[in-house]
């Protein structure tokens, strides 16, 4: 295991973006850091929480990422660093916080880490995060990678304590989950005591003098960053292209640059720090190009500084301004190298080598033999049992009722393995709220019912608003919580109704069907592995068709049952001579329908098989086979 916090000077350490992040943060002496849990941006937090007590920093995992940054802001008020970190969905939530923040400034540093996904690898939009800059009027920082994330983490809290606000520090994905080799610097011996001071009243109002201070201390941020040696400017005598490039988009420009042999024909302008738009370096390599590429993830965010700079106007022909809105590069989707280098071609005039049609032939049979797998649940997993259970409950009730949900491991409720019962999935929580929205439309005529799903940990973050709001109302609604004991998407952190913390303490945990019956909510508890009791304890709800309820369906994820367990799990075995194989009625539901990676079909001898190295010996399966055939065998530990 890395020692990341090592107190050797210039050591070098084989780090994750993520782990660089805590690492500058930790170098800058910082005391408070706080998140919600989110890819890409899950490990700078779960780094810092591996620390034990002695480093007297306080590492939390918040309800939700407003919060997150209240907690960090608390501590810049009590006059010591604090760092909250998010990834772009998240940075919304905590918009409306760092949106009054930033008038009312901080006073020791204060780092708003945001992890932008670009392509959406692990998430429902590829947001552009760096537009919340412009709109709060704070200095951005974008690293090009894992050692400069470091280095940028660390000096985004000297900025912020020179200019009294926060600074936004934007990573992406190809950053966050990357490697690479960093030489750390020196960690602080000192501690600085947290003390609240009364020197003045941190408010936002009157807003209008507060946006002129701001604005003010955007103005003198110029010269910081200008000195901060984040920006580099490199043109060659008669260059015929300036390309201008943020964030891993340096990184490709200068590879492709250089595989093209054409440094000495383009310039090649590197920002880091975005905005403030650098004027100082840029406005006059830009005025003295005949032509200009910008690369960028994902909006053309630099491009609109570019223009602005050239007083060019939107039109995206002028001054031969080219990137993502002028149709020389993909509109949407993050870049990457082979996109980059044919747009350099494109313009410099170069023709490609054309792969062969053979070695494009032979590509394509060997991507042939990888098997097709569509997204599903894992083997064992309580998600796939909870969505069969809705299925049939609202196949039985008859009114066509459909379920609505939002994004985490059981977001999948919308693919082949959640049978497709999921119909909605935007923001967190905004299942249960449209959920609520359904009900109040039952007093205009709709006659189906809504059932919202949501996860224990989107429970606490997002879906309470909602579940008070049909209360108040007095709306029907019925929710079920998918409660498998962890914020399981993003690795399993824990969250209020686990009764853990961050750094491994003993928490007040928050029971979720308590929280729901002190509101007047009648909260049931069922197990989801238990097909027909909960089956036929949805459809008593159903029928009732009045008033809010909750259903907490809890089993544990079946990775942490297999994490926690002592000794082997039991598993099903197939009894040959109950199976009828493919003159079974069930059509295949065991393997066809049910999907699980741990029960597959066996086309040679026609009856399903068990998959030793995956089967959780959940006894789902067991429970949906008309004739018995499946059974648990149990396993001595």
């Amino acid at each position: 295991m890395i020692d990341w916090h090592t107190d050797e000077p210039g050591a070098q350490l084989l780090l994750m973006g993520n782990e660089a992040i805590a690492r500058g943060a930790l170098e800058a002496n910082v005391r408070v850091a706080a998140a919600y849990p989110g890819n890409p941006s899950s490990e700078i937090i779960a780094t810092l929480a591996s620390l034990d007590a002695s480093w007297g920093i306080h590492v939390e995992w918040s309800t939700n990422e407003k919060v997150a940054l209240e907690v960090a802001a608390a501590a810049s008020l009590a006059g010591v660093r604090g760092l909250a970190a998010m990834k772009q969905n998240g940075l919304n939530v905590a918009s409306d916080f760092l949106l009054n923040l930033n008038l009312t400034g901080c006073k020791a540093g204060l780092v708003v880490v945001v992890c932008d996904d670009p392509g959406g690898l692990s998430s429902t939009n590829e947001q552009d995060s760096r537009w919340f800059a412009t709109m709060g009027d704070l200095p951005l920082l974008e690293p090009s990678g894992v050692d400069e994330a470091r280095r940028m983490t660390r000096f985004a809290f000297t900025l912020s304590e020179e200019l009294g606000v926060p600074v936004l520090v934007r990573s992406v994905t190809r950053i966050s989950h990357a490697r690479a080799t960093v030489c750390v610097d020196r960690l602080p011996s000192e501690r600085v005591e947290p003390q609240f001071g009364f020197e003045k009243h941190w408010v936002s109002v009157p807003a209008v003098p507060a946006h002129v201070a701001l604005r003010d201390k955007l103005e003198r941020s110029h010269a910081l960053l200008h000195a901060s040696g984040f920006n580099t400017l490199r043109v060659p005598e008669k260059a015929e292209l300036l390309v201008v490039a943020s964030g891993t988009s340096r990184l490709f420009a200068a590879e492709a640059l250089s595989a093209l042999g054409v440094e000495d024909r383009v310039g090649l302008l590197e920002l880091g720090t975005t905005w403030p738009f650098p004027e100082t370096l840029a406005a006059e390599p830009l005025r003295e190009a005949d032509r200009i590429l910008v690369l960028e993830d994902v909006d053309p965010f630099l491009e609109r500084s570019v223009r602005v700079s050239l007083g060019t106007g939107p039109d995206p022909t002028s001054k031969n301004v080219h990137g993502r809105s002028s149709g020389d590069l993909p509109e949407v989707g993050e870049l990457d190298p082979k996109s980059i280098r044919d747009a350099l071609c494109n313009m410099l005039g170069i023709l490609r080598e054309v792969r062969p049609a053979s070695y494009v032939e032979q590509a394509r049979a060997a991507a042939s033999l990888a098997p097709r797998r569509a997204w599903g649940f894992c083997a064992g997993c309580p998600h796939r049992a909870s969505y069969w259970i809705l299925k049939r409950a609202l196949a039985r009730d008859g009114r066509s009722g459909f379920v609505v949900g939002d994004i985490g491991c059981y977001g999948l409720g919308f693919g082949p393995s959640g049978f497709g019962q999921m119909r909605t999935m935007q923001a967190m929580g905004s299942g249960t709220g449209i959920a609520s929205g359904m009900g109040a439309l039952r007093s205009i005529g709709l006659t189906q019912p809504a059932i919202a799903v949501c996860g224990d940990s989107t429970f606490f973050h997002a879906a309470l608003p909602a579940l008070v709001n049909a209360r108040y109302n007095d709306v029907p609604l019925l929710v079920v919580v998918l409660d498998n004991d962890a914020t399981a998407m993003t690795g399993f952190q824990p969250h209020p109704g686990t009764g853990r913390t961050a750094q491994r303490e003993r928490g007040n945990p928050v029971e979720i069907e308590s929280v729901c019956r002190g509101m007047g909510i009648e909260a049931n508890v069922a197990d989801p592995f238990a097909l027909d009791a909960a089956t036929e304890l949805i459809n008593t709800l159903l029928e009732r068709d009045a008033g809010q309820h909750v259903v907490v369906f809890r089993q544990p994820c079946a990775l942490e049952r297999a994490r926690r367990r002592d000794g082997p799990p039991p598993r099903m075995t197939v009894q040959q001579e109950r199976c009828l194989g493919d003159e079974c009625g069930c059509n295949q539901t065991c393997t066809r329908l049910f999907r699980c990676p741990g029960l597959v079909w066996n086309a040679v001898l026609g009856v399903p098989e068990v998959d030793a190295a995956l089967c959780s010996g959940c006894g789902v399966c067991a429970q949906v086979c008309p004739t018995g055939a499946l059974s648990l065998e149990e396993r001595p530990c």
